[in-house]
């Protein structure tokens, strides 16, 4: 073994150089085409997209056990989307009354004293007490912490903060 590099008969170069000559020799020399057969199958207008693809046979089962129905009247798409509509005020409403449960009763506590006001405070009360059992408020509290927090930060030279409400 030596430590020198090969001899290479044609020069490296960093970009590949077109050769005309080719070291093999063509194809086409004894083969000869059949009637009509172009010399080559290459077309260019060919895209690979066209070709035809084999169905999944599950998929065409699926079709075929469940086909599709038909497409929605204005009727129908109205309906669908009363239903979305419905639904998604639904799930807000109760999102809104699991996580943000105090916010009826500081209602009630605004309003003027009458039966209406004292029945939400009451029913108010004992709906925050029963979710504050299961830690439902420690969010609200939390960002209501944080708020308190950043409003009563001062500059070193200006007055304290008002008394909060």
């Amino acid at each position: 073994m030596t430590d020198e590099r090969d001899r290479h008969e044609i020069p490296l170069e960093p970009f590949p150089v077109y050769r005309q000559e080719s070291p093999f020799p063509p194809l086409d020399d004894g083969l000869t085409s059949g009637p009509g057969d172009p010399l080559s199958d290459w077309n260019q207008s060919a895209d690979a997209h066209d070709l035809p693809t084999r169905e999944n046979r599950l998929a065409a089962l699926g079709r075929f056990a469940f086909p599709p129905s038909p497409p929605l009247d204005d009727e129908g798409l109205a309906a669908r989307d009363r239903r979305w509509t419905s639904r998604t005020i639904l799930v807000s409403a109760l999102f809104l009354l699991v996580f943000n449960a105090v916010s009826p009763l500081n209602w009630s506590r605004q309003q003027a004293p009458s039966w209406l006001q004292g029945t939400v405070q009451q029913m108010s009360e004992v709906w925050v007490g029963q979710l504050a059992v299961f830690g439902v408020d420690m969010p609200r509290q939390g960002v209501r912490e944080a708020w308190m927090a950043a409003r009563e930060m001062r500059f070193p030279s200006q007055e304290p903060a008002p008394p909060a409400p």
